[in-house]
């Protein structure tokens, strides 16, 4: 084919429909450009669509967990709850795309298989699942850092004759739980909030446990109609706030992301007093009140205890107390969990804790599991068992840049961007809140607007030069890189025992690294500023 026959279809391809991908759209027709938005899903929302779990919910304040670019929509839409649920995340989402719109350009049902980048023509080929072929000048991946489902292999697993159900891919319709043999495995953040729900509708719930986790009671609450006139009487700067805060958090409305404190307050220094009466006003937040917890292993053990005293003085059983207790692994070095019970879930008699460490799973049969010590039922099986984060949405397309390049051979040893945005190799391609930006450390909706805009100024400026391509630099990356391995050294997040979905821990044979940006978004935005006002220091331009 001639370069002739490869001109584009579209000026922009955008790669999903959740709140990366829904604002990308709205954001590229308002700046003039012509787009087409490729959704696996048969509607929009992303996370918020797949994830429909019992319990699922939303760890940062709905107030905040919301977009800023539309006054009238901030005013007229009502959020019920402090933390939102699940479905009213996804009517919001539905929402957007009705209000304004997108879903004239996007195409649901439609999952991208393959990406090819055409040098002489300076164009991406996407080939989807629908036998779709669509070129575009430009592509931007809003993939989600938290899309592509992980599970684990275990011997049997396909024999089991009752109902899988993971839930990341939890059906429209539902999964009939009631008066059934549950068991699930995991108790990351999804394991977490289901549990307790799950526990109320089955006849019995077995929990396997591959790893403690760190979680706080929520306090969740209903909104009151003054709350929520409050909040939006004063959304301008509630918005400036969140720009200008480290993790795009407005910073007084309880989100889950731990940030320990800064000031003089050591555990190393306290008194066995005063850590007792930590424990009696603060509660499982009486490990989160020590500034020396943060770079000091001893004394984030010392705060860990304190946790596991919580546990102790709150789960009744000691031997189950003892197995939820985590050990091994620093605080802060996976993202906290908000809970509604999950602990006192423990007390229940329909309600048994198989911890996988000490009992690991052998088979699975028709009719359930055997692990090493006996054999459990089972009705149904919910696999909470996590995500490839980050880099899996995008590995798992055969992602091809300059001269054959894949994307997932040249991560293999870990993902390296330029600005969290560019890839070095792969020309014209922009990445949403992924590898080398802040990420799923920041709060999504303000994030995105802050970077996804940028992006979008950058296309309509690369369209309007009549540039060929627009690609990152290899010293440029490199550089970038480097410096988000210097400030993410020392930290809970690298520690050498940390196993997280931060660092590509939780997945058979993916490389260690730690890829997200811990310098805050103000900085990251002050960054892609100056990147701009130097004609775009650091990636070459044809």
């Amino acid at each position: 084919m001639h370069t002739a026959e490869k001109s584009p279809d579209v000026d922009v391809v955008v790669v999903g429909a959740g709140m990366s991908g829904l604002f990308a759209i709205k954001a590229l027709r308002d700046r003039g450009l012509t787009a087409v938005v490729l959704e696996k899903a048969p509607k929009a929302g992303g996370t918020w669509y797949w994830n429909r779990y019992p319990g699922a919910r939303c760890d940062i304040p709905s107030l905040e967990y919301s977009f800023g670019f539309d006054p009238e929509l901030e005013q007229e839409w009502v959020w019920t709850e402090h933390f939102p649920p699940q479905p009213e995340i996804e009517a919001y989402l539905d929402h957007l795309a009705e209000r304004y719109d997108l879903a004239r350009d996007i195409r649901y049902s439609t999952g991208v298989t393959a990406m090819t980048f055409d040098e002489p023509s300076g164009t991406w080929l996407v080939e989807t699942d629908t036998d779709d072929h669509i070129r575009a000048r430009f592509c931007v991946m809003a993939t989600g850092g938290l899309s592509a489902p992980y599970t684990p292999s275990w011997p049997g697993l396909d024999s089991f004759a009752g109902t899988v159900v993971q839930t990341s891919l939890w059906p429209e319709e539902g999964v009939d739980l009631e008066g059934k043999r549950i068991g699930i495995v995991g108790t990351g953040s999804s394991g977490v909030q289901a549990i307790p729900e799950l526990a109320k509708l089955g006849s019995h719930l077995t929990v396997f446990q591959r790893t403690p986790t760190f979680t706080w009671p929520s306090r969740n609450r209903a909104l009151t109609d003054e709350e929520q006139a409050a909040v939006k009487a004063r959304y301008p700067q509630l918005r400036e706030e969140q720009r200008n805060s480290f993790t795009a958090t407005a910073g007084t409305t309880g989100a889950v992301i731990l940030a320990f404190p800064t000031g003089e307050r050591r555990i190393l220094d306290s008194t066995p007093e005063e850590r007792e009466a930590a424990l009696a006003e603060h509660g499982f937040d009486a490990c989160r009140i020590w500034s020396d917890t943060a770079s000091n292993l001893e004394a984030n053990e010392m705060a860990v205890e304190l946790y596991r005293e919580m546990i102790r003085r709150t789960v009744r059983d000691p031997e189950t107390a003892e197995k939820l207790s985590p050990r091994g692994f620093p605080l802060g070095c996976k993202r906290p969990v908000l809970d509604n019970g999950y602990f006192e879930t423990f007390n229940r008699d329909d309600v048994t804790l198989v911890a996988l460490r000490d009992e690991p799973i052998v088979e699975f049969t028709p009719d359930g599991v055997r692990t090493s010590d006996r054999f459990i039922a089972l009705d149904v099986l919910v696999l909470a068992t996590g995500f490839d984060a980050m880099t899996g949405a995008l590995t798992r397309i055969d992602l091809q840049g300059r001269d054959g390049r894949r994307l997932r051979d040249d991560w293999a040893d870990g993902a390296r961007a330029y600005l969290g945005i560019g890839i070095e190799g792969y020309p014209n391609l922009f990445h949403c809140v992924g590898p080398g930006s802040a990420g799923v450390l920041a709060t999504y909706p303000p994030h995105i607007e802050l970077q996804v805009g940028w992006i979008v100024d950058t296309v309509r400026d690369l369209v309007d030069r009549g540039v060929v391509a627009f690609e990152a630099d290899r010293a440029a990356q490199d550089a970038w890189c480097d410096e988000v391995a210097r400030l993410s050294a020392g930290t809970m997040y690298v520690a050498p025992t940390c196993v997280s979905w931060y660092n590509g821990g939780n997945i058979d044979g993916k490389a260690r690294t730690f890829p997200l940006y811990l310098g805050g978004v103000p900085t990251y935005m002050e960054r892609l500023r100056q990147v701009t006002a130097a004609d775009y220091e650091g990636f070459r331009i044809t």
